[in-house]
């Protein structure tokens, strides 16, 4: 069974830059996209860049566009969010996800039923 396990999480001013590793354990690696997700304290979990996995098609929300960069490696089965400039509104638990049969749109970047498996999470802490 697929396991996805995120790396990378940490406290960092603002301003500052982080980026976080999502691996997926199976070898037989046949998913659709992989998703960032992220749930700020006292909010609903959003979706914040999904990529398409044979494709690399990808998309960002519009409150990180232009400031995260979300990037693969197919023969490693391994998903990056590179995220700069951030904020502390950035600050929250980050959760990669996967879907067995839906690519990266504008559809599916927010849509977290869409996506059947999911990591532990990992804290991203945004503060001076």
């Amino acid at each position: 069974q697929l396991r996805l396990v995120e790396s990378g999480g940490g406290m960092v001013r603002p301003g500052g830059s982080l980026r976080l590793t999502c691996t997926a354990s199976e070898t037989n690696f046949d998913y659709s996209s992989i998703a960032w997700f992220r749930q700020a304290p006292g909010k609903e979990r959003e979706g914040v860049s999904c990529i398409s996995w044979r494709g690399g098609g990808y998309m960002y929300s519009n409150s990180v566009k232009g400031r995260f960069a979300i990037s693969r490696d197919y023969t490693n089965k391994t998903v990056w969010l590179q995220m700069n400039n951030l904020r502390p509104e950035d600050t929250g638990i980050y959760y990669c996800a996967a879907a067995h049969e839906y690519y990266c749109s504008i559809a599916t970047i927010d849509s977290e039923n869409l996506y059947g498996v999911w990591g532990q999470g990992i804290q991203v802490t945004v503060s001076s």
